[in-house]
């Protein structure tokens, strides 16, 4: 998705020549008197990092969490100056929106119509001005050496848009850029806390209107979110992972553990499948559907969306210790083996497969599974915080298809279910189109008697914010955790 191969040449960036490397002026033997050019430092490697991996999601639709791993590999940036570029690289994505408010106003011009690499680089240096503590001087500096490279002719206007955006703090552009909240709330949301309109009017909705407590979710949105590993049950003991880790026990999940940082794949446990990266609340969704007491035969589960197998992975470990089986299923080969590759050595078997063909494949036969999981494909609204660049590339006419494709899916795992088994459905998205409308619509449709399982009682005792019932909406700002939906249904 965007993400080049080690060695590939990096588009739009000239690498300056190390200090002291470039010929004298007259040749070798340095003509007219041996007079040399000024020299300047070069880029910076941590800011030149950020600067590609943003230009990539913008340029080639990549995706961060994907392609700057591979920039900072390449220029060999570890510790701080990989934590830098990171932050750089996430927080200009985040905060995209007001940045580009911001510039437009300094430029007197809109973003749109300024270069895209010369944009990208002022994006940076404005983040660096208004969120961090870099000194003025400096982020105004090392963004002028980056247009440089970037784009030559343009280091005159870079310098003049980046000290007028110097000349006030990010609250005083909002004040001066925002809507005023009594008369148009939703647009002051938005730009102050950098989030796309339409989604600022999702979260409300599914929030009850409360806009006090939309803007915590939005200011939470724009936080760096901790990692979170799964301690696969029966494999590693929490606390034993949370202590190889440096890490520290999740604050509901029986499996979670909280890394301040690093590299969670260097993790021996993590390398060898004793445990995996996985948002605490995708552990509590899965867990619940486990959780749920059933009457009857219990040895058949289906996971009818499983890639990439982060919850196939947790379902199998579960399996593993109950005497059951996991059949996973994802309709992308390239995701089926993934699926294969996390749930290595547990009782799950991968099929390649469409999750809606239940009944007419033979190995997806109707009325056969005790418990279903449907984590169905969504906007990712509720993961915006690991995922900042979504939020600018998802539009509402997204849902019309997607939350077809999830009541299919629904449906499918329905008639997949035995009478007296369970379903869960999941989605990591808020919105009320793919949860609370999907489902009832979806159960309606379906032709088979089904009744709501109270999923409060599911998830750890002492949870707060789980609401009335039965569905369950879990949120960054209440509970930590990305933003999923969890509604448990039984066949009648």
């Amino acid at each position: 998705m965007g993400a080049r191969r080690p060695g590939q040449h990096r588009r739009g960036l000239r690498v300056t020549a190390p200090e002291g490397t470039r010929p004298m002026r007259g040749g070798p033997a340095g003509g007219r008197g041996g007079d040399r050019r000024p020299v300047r430092p070069p880029l910076d490697r941590p800011r030149r990092a950020a600067y590609e991996a943003v230009a990539a999601v913008h340029r080639d639709d990549a995706f961060a969490n994907l392609v700057l791993p591979i920039i900072l590999r390449e220029e060999g940036l570890f510790g701080r100056d990989a934590a830098f570029a990171t932050e750089l690289t996430y927080g200009t994505l985040r905060h995209l929106g007001t940045l580009d408010a911001i510039l437009t106003d300094a430029a007197g011009r809109d973003v749109a119509r300024i270069d895209p690499p010369v944009r990208d680089a002022l994006r940076l240096g404005a983040y660096q001005l208004l969120h961090t503590r870099v000194p003025a001087h400096a982020a105004v500096s090392s963004t002028v050496d980056l247009v440089r490279s970037v784009g030559p002719g343009a280091t005159g206007f870079a310098n003049a848009v980046l000290r007028e955006v110097s000349t006030r703090d990010i609250d005083g552009w909002v004040a001066k850029l925002a809507p005023p909240m009594e008369t148009d709330p939703v647009g002051h949301l938005a730009l102050a806390y950098s989030h796309p309109q339409w989604i600022v009017r999702a979260f409300a909705e599914s929030l009850g209107g409360d806009l006090g407590e939309t803007a915590r979710l939005l200011i939470e949105d724009n936080e760096r979110p901790p990692v979170h590993l799964c301690a696969r049950p029966g494999l590693i003991d929490p606390v034993e992972l949370a202590d190889q880790a440096g890490g520290a026990p999740g604050a509901f999940s029986p499996y979670a553990v909280y890394l301040p940082g690093g590299a969670p794949g260097d993790l021996p446990a993590v390398a060898d499948g004793r445990a995996h990266v996985q948002d605490e609340g995708s552990q509590l969704v899965a867990s619940a559907l486990v959780n749920a007491p059933l009457d009857g035969p219990d040895g058949r589960w289906l996971d009818l969306c499983a890639g990439p197998g982060g919850k196939a992975g947790l379902l199998g470990a579960l399996a593993a210790q109950r005497g059951a089986r996991v059949t996973a299923v994802e309709v992308a080969e390239h995701r089926a083996r993934l699926v294969s590759q996390a749930t290595r050595d547990l009782p799950v078997t991968v099929l390649a497969t469409d999750g809606r063909e239940v009944g007419a494949d033979p190995k997806l036969p109707e009325e056969h599974f005790d418990r279903v999981l449907v984590d169905a494909p969504c906007t990712g609204l509720g993961s915006l915080r690991r995922r900042p660049e979504s939020r600018w590339r998802r539009q509402p006419s997204d849902l019309p298809p997607l939350t077809r494709l999830q009541r299919e899916l629904l449906g499918a795992a329905l008639r997949a279910v035995r009478p007296g088994g369970l379903v869960a459905y999941v989605t990591c998205s808020p919105h009320t189109v793919e949860t609370h409308v999907t489902v009832t619509e979806a159960a309606r449709r379906s032709g088979v008697p089904v009744d709501f399982v109270d999923a409060r009682p599911l998830l750890p005792a002492g949870m707060p914010g789980l609401g009335d019932g039965p569905t369950v909406q879990l949120w960054p700002h209440r509970h930590g955790t990305d933003a999923m939906f969890l509604a448990v249904l039984r066949r009648g």
